[in-house]
């Protein structure tokens, strides 16, 4: 390969080869920075994922594999990346003020973030199945070290070894059944795979099928899918919350770029055989999620319950099989960044050393005592629970519209249902926040001025919360440009 072929391919890579040399710089600027001026490390982080962003848009979406059909840059992983970008500068910006508060302004944070997005760019811009293992790989052991970074919190070590257990065990799971893809095809490329099963009717075989089932669990462990969501409640509540933001939609966007490319263009021969399993997988999701989310005290592990049903809302829009779904889902997955992130930089902003401010009862008065962080909590709330004009409705609205297409009626009532039980513990919160605490211990959670990261994170959220359900035309328009190149 000539150095002047290696640079164009390079160029479908800019936003990964920025987000890695900022997090690079990052460190060594930690490294010879005084303890005092670590601070400073979060702008340069924030400076680098806008730079990753412009890169990324100024990168021409040809739709070519490059480096020997490793990845691709289509304008499908532009809009992932958009995604993840976008949740990444939002917890970064969050972070800031939350890092020095917390007396741990170190910068391998910022740089494990850094590196855990680009572990997931690179998940969205995998087309050969090694590309997407080392993806999921350095998204893992980022996201690891980041939920165990506060050494010296007991939750947060436990929160991390559960992680890596149960992580270490999904990995090995997805690599066996690479194992067996491709000794039932020869290749682990995905147009390889492809072009060995064609695209005619369903093709049976058992070797791919068994490689096929072990990779969904894989994938299934990251997204939080039941019965493989026995981890999530434990590790979000004991993670740092910017990290659990993070964990939350960053994570299940790179996951579920990956899993529809597997579906629509490697196996789709294959993807017929497992619509209802997925179906049930879908189901079964969500429900257990809503119910779990239902009684709990915490308002933290309640948004980690949400993420599960999430998942499941989510799945619907693959079980769809159209492009319609596959719109949807990308849709969705916008809307949920910015809403989960916007709801989670609420509890940033209220937290304290020593105090939790997690507990349903810290958001007693929040409204009177900070009329915009109430404002914006109750926005993110209803969003999550799918109430127009927000972003959440948009979103189920165009999953449930394609999977009504699609023939998956029963799915969409099982959903619209799981949506009306899951609007009691979100309303939960609007009418704590707008209820005058009763005690002096309640409402505990003390909000003092908003720093300017804080602000603008979630004003941006907020804006896009309104901009998504409001004015969807562009992002729909983006959205079905991005599921057209896998058609």
């Amino acid at each position: 390969m000539s150095v002047v072929e290696a640079l164009y391919q390079c160029s479908g890579l800019l936003a990964v080869l920025v987000l890695f040399a900022t997090g690079v710089l990052i460190l060594l600027l930690d490294a010879f920075s005084p303890l005092g001026r670590k601070g400073r490390l979060g702008s340069v982080a924030v400076a680098g994922t806008v730079a990753a962003w412009f890169a990324a848009w100024q990168s021409r979406t040809t739709g070519e594999a490059l480096f020997s059909q490793m990845v691709v840059w289509d304008r499908y992983a532009l809009f992932v990346t958009s995604v993840i970008l976008a949740g990444a500068l939002l917890v970064l910006l969050l972070s800031l003020d939350f890092q020095r508060r917390e007396g741990a302004e170190t910068g391998e944070y910022h740089a494990l973030v850094l590196f855990a997005a680009t572990g997931m760019i690179l998940m969205a811009q995998a087309v050969h199945f090694i590309m997407v293992f080392l993806g999921l790989e350095i998204l893992s052991i980022s996201i690891y070290v980041l939920v165990g970074l506060p050494r010296h919190e007991r939750r947060a070590n436990e929160a991390a070894l559960k992680y890596v257990l149960l992580g270490g065990f999904a990995s090995g799971f997805f690599l066996y059944g690479l194992t067996f893809l491709y000794g039932a095809t020869g290749s682990l490329t995905m147009t390889g795979l492809t072009a060995y099963l064609g695209t005619g009717g369903p093709v049976f075989n058992t070797y791919l099928l068994l490689g096929t089932a072990l990779v969904l669990v894989g994938f299934a462990f990251k997204l939080a899918l039941v019965p493989f969501h026995l981890w999530t409640p434990d590790v979000y509540e004991g993670a740092p919350t910017p990290v659990t933001a993070y964990m939350a939609v960053g994570v299940k966007a790179a996951v579920l770029a990956a899993l529809v490319r597997t579906f629509w263009e490697a196996i789709p021969a294959v993807a017929p055989h497992w619509n209802t399993a997925l179906w049930i997988l879908a189901a079964v999701t969500m429900t257990v999620g809503n119910v779990m989310a239902l009684n709990q005290p915490s308002v933290k592990r309640m948004l980690a319950f949400s993420s599960i049903a999430h998942a499941g809302y989510l799945l619907v829009a693959v079980v769809a099989g159209s492009q319609s779904g596959v719109t949807a889902l990308l849709v969705y997955l916008l809307a949920y960044t910015v809403m989960n992130v916007g709801a989670f930089g609420v509890m940033v902003v209220g937290q304290r050393k020593g105090v939790a401010g997690e507990a349903l009862v810290d958001f007693e008065g929040l409204g009177f005592r900070s009329p915009f962080l109430g404002a914006a909590m109750a926005l993110f709330v209803f969003s999550l629970a799918g109430i127009p004009p927000t972003a959440g409705f948009l979103g189920k609205l165009l999953v449930f519209s394609a999977a009504v297409e699609a023939g998956y009626t029963w799915l969409v009532i099982v959903a619209v249902i799981n949506s009306v039980v899951a609007a009691y513990y979100y309303l939960r919160v609007v009418i704590a926040i707008y209820r005058r605490p009763q005690t002096a211990e309640a409402g505990s959670m003390e909000v003092i001025e908003l720093s300017g990261g804080e602000r603008a994170a979630l004003i941006l959220a907020g804006l896009l919360t309104l901009a998504v359900g409001v004015l969807p035309q562009h992002f729909w328009q983006m959205a079905r440009h991005a599921a057209l190149v896998l058609g």
